[in-house]
């Protein structure tokens, strides 16, 4: 008696624990429909952006000359030019060691695949290309004077102003005015206090 008691016990908890996933998953289907009906193109973006995808992701580090080969025609580049990031563990693999050029270093007038990136089609990214892309600051060109003139330029413009602001401190500067005038000299005007 006591085991078909337990028995029954646990099968109620059973039942009413699927009966709470079935409710949270009908609750989710219905939140669901509700968002696709506003906007449908979230429910396609999100499956279809679900997870990483394979092709982009670096193969392990080459070790032997082949794998180097085979990394270098991989990314389109000789190997002359591959060369891979250390192995460092920070999980660059095989994925090649661009140079640190800023996207505006490059020809504007060459005729690229995609001009608006300026890059051809199957050229490889730097694996930092947010930081080199062309909506961020690149020191392209060199700079017309040095650092040092910069600074100095800079810290006395700083220091000039600071200075005048300091000294001028005491020397209020306002328009002179006379306090206000009116006629009849003790009566009050439009004060608009009861009486």
């Amino acid at each position: 008696l006591g085991g078909t008691v337990k028995l029954l016990c646990s099968q109620k908890n059973t039942t009413k624990k699927h009966l709470l996933k079935m409710a949270a998953l009908i609750k989710g289907i219905k939140f669901g429909a509700q968002i696709t009906n506003r906007n449908p193109a979230i429910l396609y973006t999100s499956v279809r952006n679900h997870g990483w995808n394979k092709d982009y992701k670096p193969s392990k580090f080459p070790e032997t000359e082949k794998e180097r080969e085979l990394a270098a025609k991989k990314y389109g580049l000789t190997t002359a030019e591959y060369q891979p990031y250390p192995d460092d563990g920070l999980g660059y693999g095989d994925y090649p060691k661009l140079p640190d050029v800023p996207v505006e270093a490059r020809d504007p007038y060459y005729p690229y695949d995609f001009p608006e990136l300026k890059r051809n089609l199957h050229d490889p990214l730097h694996a930092e290309t947010d930081f080199w892309a062309e909506d961020r600051f690149g020191s392209a060109e060199p700079l017309r004077y040095s650092m040092k003139t910069y600074w100095l330029s800079f810290l006395g413009v700083m220091t000039g102003c600071f200075a005048l602001y300091y000294w001028l401190e005491n020397y209020k500067m306002f328009r002179p005015v006379l306090a206000k005038q009116y006629p009849y000299e003790g009566k009050a005007h439009y004060t608009f206090e009861k009486k």
